[in-house]
């Protein structure tokens, strides 16, 4: 098992990283993880703070560092790799627009979220919002959301875990690229080929 070291922007991503789901597929790629790092918040994914988090990752065992972040507002991918600045070792993954439309793209644990068996979502990368989008389904399919944004984003990805959501739903999607890349790229890990 090659040892990973996760650094990811927020409490979000931090609850998906720590998942049973997410550990079961680590272990069918032949990943152990360590420990997960929350920078809280894209603006630390900074390089003087980014150094701590490594050191302290490595010392733990860390053969691998995987930095997940959001593309947000950055006008493109790479962008937000030159502003994070991270080493050329280490994997950096950017959720496009957002790590929710990872969610958006696992239509299963979405089926599951909104008792809707047909839902399918076509472009989840191309929500500019979509946080916003899941809410506002919650409140069509089901009479009610799940709050303002940082409550309701812990309450979404809890429930939606506790309906199925599983990272490889979302990188089986056809148009969610970044989910791909990043379950594809933990694979190559896995298999010693960082």
């Amino acid at each position: 098992m090659i040892k990973v070291g996760f650094i990811c922007e927020g409490r979000t991503e931090l609850i998906l990283l720590q998942s049973a789901p997410f550990q079961q597929l680590l272990a069918s790629l032949n990943i152990e993880r360590l420990n997960v790092v929350n920078a809280e918040g894209s603006g630390n994914l900074l390089p003087h703070n980014i150094a701590g988090y490594v050191t302290s990752l490595e010392k733990q065992g860390a053969e691998a560092i995987v930095i997940l972040t959001d593309l947000d507002e950055d006008i493109c991918i790479t962008q937000t790799k030159a502003r994070i600045s991270a080493r050329k070792q280490d994997l950096v993954v950017i959720a496009v627009k957002k790590i929710e439309a990872w969610f958006l793209a696992s239509s299963l644990a979405m089926q599951n979220l909104l008792n809707k068996p047909d839902f399918n979502f076509p472009s989840p990368e191309n929500e500019k919002d979509p946080f916003e989008s899941i809410n506002n389904l919650l409140v069509t399919h089901t009479g009610r959301g799940v709050g303002k944004k940082k409550a309701g984003k812990i309450k979404l990805v809890t429930r939606l875990l506790d309906n199925g959501l599983d990272i490889s739903q979302a990188a089986a999607h056809p148009d969610c690229r970044s989910a791909q890349y990043f379950k594809n790229k933990l694979a190559q890990i896995g298999a010693g080929k960082s």
